[in-house]
């Protein structure tokens, strides 16, 4: 009896200890967050993305701005993917992400596959968008890097907040270290974290008023972005943010040297600024780039995450539990 009693009270304490290890270490994100809870959540992600980039290369590029769109309304925490309900407004409608995210059909694939490997709703929708992006970067070239897990979903969303906190493709410099400083993010940040735009694309609407009344521009460069994109309609046509915009390089900060942003908010970190130096630095130098990217995007990962008890997992990304 005596030793029955001492076994059921050290059981007990076994389980009381184990709960508060779990807790703790819930509270923070780590690499290692699904290792045991789910070892195939990762490999499972990798295959969707893979998949969907060899469809569609632009893709990549897609995923990546959602985590960045994501990060940059009160944190990594899944609220850019929430529909409108009575409630709350979609961030979807914001302005910034209004008719130009994209890839939300991609994370619901992958969320269903992970649900389904893993045999149950362990996985955050924030986390697959973090590990979606890496993901994304590193199959169109670009660097890898450890991306830091256990964030939890948000349970609403901030249309009013992403209006305002996610940078536009029409901020001076000045306004540009301001948002990032906002963030908790650096200069190097902001240069480093720009150079995302060595892939994908941009709308006419975005870069119209760069090449038509813009004297900081290569002439010959403006005049061929306006022969797909006129001065009245067209808003939605796209042209390449890079010349090799299918592939993770540094090409991005070439064109930058040579007047051939397409973004006002590209061109302005080579115009005479305190990021100029940064900007020369990665045009010639490919692996330093990639380091800082890499640093730079586990940074803003860690942007205000929910962790141990705050937010949940969802069971649909679109829709709170």
């Amino acid at each position: 009896m005596v030793s029955l009693g001492i076994f059921s009270l050290i059981s007990t304490l076994f389980l009381v200890l184990a709960a508060v290890h779990t807790t703790a270490s819930s509270s923070k994100l780590s690499p290692n967050y699904y290792d045991h809870v789910c070892p195939k959540a990762l490999p499972a992600i990798k295959r969707v993305v893979e998949a969907a980039i060899n469809k569609e290369r632009r893709m990549g590029a897609s995923l990546l701005r959602l985590h960045f769109h994501d990060c940059f309304v009160h944190g990594c925490d899944a609220s850019i993917l929430l529909d409108s309900t009575s409630a709350f407004d979609s961030e979807k409608k914001a302005g910034p992400n209004k008719n130009s995210t994209r890839g939300f059909e991609v994370i619901d694939q992958i969320k269903l596959e992970v649900d389904k490997v893993c045999g149950r709703p362990v996985v955050s929708c924030a986390d697959i968008v973090a590990v979606a992006a890496r993901d994304s970067v590193v199959v169109l070239g670009g660097p890898t890097w450890a991306v830091q897990l256990g964030r939890r979903d948000s349970t609403t969303a901030r249309k009013t907040t992403a209006d305002k906190d996610i940078p536009t493709p029409f901020m001076n410099l000045t306004d540009l270290i301001s948002n990032f400083k906002k963030h908790g993010l650096d200069e190097r940040d902001l240069v480093a974290l720009s150079g995302a735009h060595t892939i994908g694309s941009a709308q006419c609407f975005a870069f119209r008023d760069r090449i038509y009344n813009e004297t900081n521009i290569d002439p010959k460069f403006a005049r061929k972005r306006r022969l797909t994109c006129p001065r009245t309609g067209g808003n939605s046509n796209l042209a390449a943010l890079d010349p090799t915009h299918a592939n993770f390089d540094v090409k991005y900060f070439n064109k930058l040297l040579k007047k051939r942003g397409l973004l006002h908010s590209d061109q302005e970190l080579f115009n005479g600024g305190s990021t100029d130096s940064l900007v020369e630095a990665y045009s010639s130098d490919a692996k330093a780039f990639y380091a800082d990217f890499a640093k730079s995007m586990m940074k803003m990962g860690n942007i205000n995450p929910l962790t141990g008890k705050r937010g949940q997992v969802r069971l649909n990304c679109r829709k709170v539990n």
